[in-house]
């Protein structure tokens, strides 16, 4: 498990680089992160901050802000009203629902999503967390690391995000003081330490959102820590790009069959891989074998095809496949066809679990009718441990869950697959999303 450092790379370095970026800046693409934490550790405040100090609010909006405060009498701009939007948020100081805002910097473009602090809204924290490549998590210096800290952490590692940034915020509570951001990346560091199943990447950062200090811009309060602000580690992280060198995982989304024509082509997106023409492809869950014929993106015919492309596919044989099957590549490591598997699930409806209601499962472009054949364990959010019990698994309960499929599905590992990893359960009555899985992920 890698650990960041409390103090980063030396400042003269990083002035250096930033130099050179603002002569020739990387394009590094596109990073989703999130903010997670306890509650009222300023979440809404520091995306606020991130935008006003990179100059993403439009004119009007600043004058809103600006209107805000004149109007309650406040000093300074409120900057947690750029995210948090509901009028029940606004009348309670808290984020509920998940806001995702934009950025850019000359290096990247950002989508970030205000994850809420309370427990009660942990399934709105997991859909932030499902399409994250990185998570800020915030830590009251005043208050330490808390369980809510320990959860959210937990949480990210198990939806696959990689890289946390402990940002210890409202340090100007503390004197701006060094021994408190030292003592809060010991705890959390050995907290970690017994975590064994967590594989993250930590940094850590000391922060005051509310003035700014090491967001976007250096504090001379914080001199004594040399390593990089928050938006230059967030232009570093890497982010969780679809992979050409991984296996080929190709979910049909459409079969192209124009009427009075012989064509038929297969079309969808690459979520990982390469394809050229001549591969021999398998088919799932049938198994059916052929070759690659041609590849075309729009009008435009290719000599390869790589992750992130959404592609149309004619094939040298014609094969009965649908929308829901998955090309893979015969020769590299082809999923298995299961009908039975063991998943991690958050549940996400009010409407506890029924086991003896068949459900829907989509998984990519399948989906097939599932039944709940046990309920295996349930993470205690208390003490992050797995346990059996017999209690009904209601809203934010996390669980595992053996589950039975009508058809099969393709059978990958979220922790390496995630898109492919991941499916939804599905109320057939009402088409409403019920729990969100993950297939091996524990």
């Amino acid at each position: 498990m890698a650990r960041g450092d409390l103090v980063g790379s030396d400042r003269r370095d990083n002035d250096e680089e930033r130099h050179s970026l603002h002569v020739a800046p990387e394009d590094r693409g596109v990073l989703r992160f999130l903010t997670c934490g306890s509650v009222d550790d300023g979440k809404s405040t520091l995306i606020g901050r991130l935008l006003f100090d990179t100059k993403a609010l439009l004119s009007d909006t600043l004058a809103n802000l600006q209107r805000n405060a004149q109007r309650r009498g406040l000093s300074a701009l409120d900057l947690s009203l750029l995210t948090d939007g509901l009028v029940a948020e606004r009348e309670q100081g808290i984020t509920i629902d998940v806001a995702y805002r934009y950025f850019a910097t000359a290096r990247r473009k950002f989508i970030i999503a205000d994850s809420p602090g309370h427990v009660q809204y942990t399934r709105n924290m997991v859909t932030a967390a499902s399409t994250a490549d990185a998570a800020v998590l915030l830590v009251d210096a005043r208050k330490g690391i808390l369980a809510q800290t320990r959860r959210h952490a937990t949480i990210a590692g198990l939806l696959g995000v990689r890289h946390l940034i402990v940002a210890v915020n409202k340090m100007d509570q503390v004197a701006f003081s060094s021994e408190c951001f030292a003592g809060i990346v010991g705890e959390f560091r050995a907290w970690l330490d017994r975590q064994p199943a967590l594989h993250v990447r930590v940094d850590f950062i000391p922060l005051c959102a509310l003035d700014g200090a090491n967001v976007v811009e250096r504090d001379e309060r914080l001199a004594w820590f040399d390593g990089p602000t928050l938006i230059e580690l967030l232009e570093r992280a890497p982010a969780h790009e679809a992979d050409a060198r991984a296996p080929l995982r190709l979910p049909v989304q459409w079969v192209c069959r124009p009427a009075q024509s012989d064509f038929r082509g297969y079309a969808g997106r690459i979520e990982s891989g390469t394809l050229t023409p001549g591969d021999e492809l398998v088919v799932f869950a049938s198994g059916r074998r052929s070759t690659v014929r041609r590849i075309a993106i729009g009008s435009s015919v290719r000599e390869q095809a790589i992750a992130g492309e959404s592609v149309l596919v004619t094939l040298a044989d014609d094969l009965d496949i649908s929308r829901g099957d998955l090309l893979a590549n015969a020769q590299d490591e082809p999923p298995s066809a299961i009908s039975q598997f063991e998943g991690t699930v958050c549940w996400l409806s009010s409407q506890p679990l029924d086991p003896r209601r068949e459900y829907l499962l989509r998984q990519a472009t399948r989906q097939t009718r599932v039944r709940v054949g046990a309920i295996a364990s349930r993470l205690n959010v208390d003490s992050l441990q797995w346990e059996a019990d017999g209690r009904a698994v209601e809203v934010n309960d996390i669980v595992r869950l053996r589950l039975a499929t009508q058809n099969p599905v393709a059978a990958d590992d979220y922790g390496r697959f995630r898109s492919i990893g991941s499916f939804l359960l599905i109320d057939p009555a009402g088409n409403d999303t019920v729990a969100a899985g993950m297939i091996g992920a524990a």
